[in-house]
């Protein structure tokens, strides 16, 4: 079992995947590989995010249940 990448690796390895993809002699093949590889990092990313976003709003929680506001909800 391979170990879940963080926000960091993912993002940096979508940035990689962008500029290979952006050079003129990629060939159609891998082109359509790494477009597949970037779309799995992308979802990774966001699904990292959400976790975060779930984490800070547990956090923030108040005592009564109810959801303070903070800059994170904007």
């Amino acid at each position: 079992m391979t170990e879940r990448p963080s926000f960091r690796q993912a993002l940096e390895r979508l940035e990689a995947v962008v500029r290979e993809l952006e050079r003129n002699d990629v060939d159609l093949d891998r082109a359509l590989a790494l477009f597949e590889e970037g779309v799995r990092e992308l979802r990774e990313a966001r699904a990292l995010l959400e976790e975060a976003e779930l984490r800070v709003r547990t956090v923030v929680e108040k005592a009564d249940g109810s959801l303070g506001l903070t800059d994170t909800d904007v």
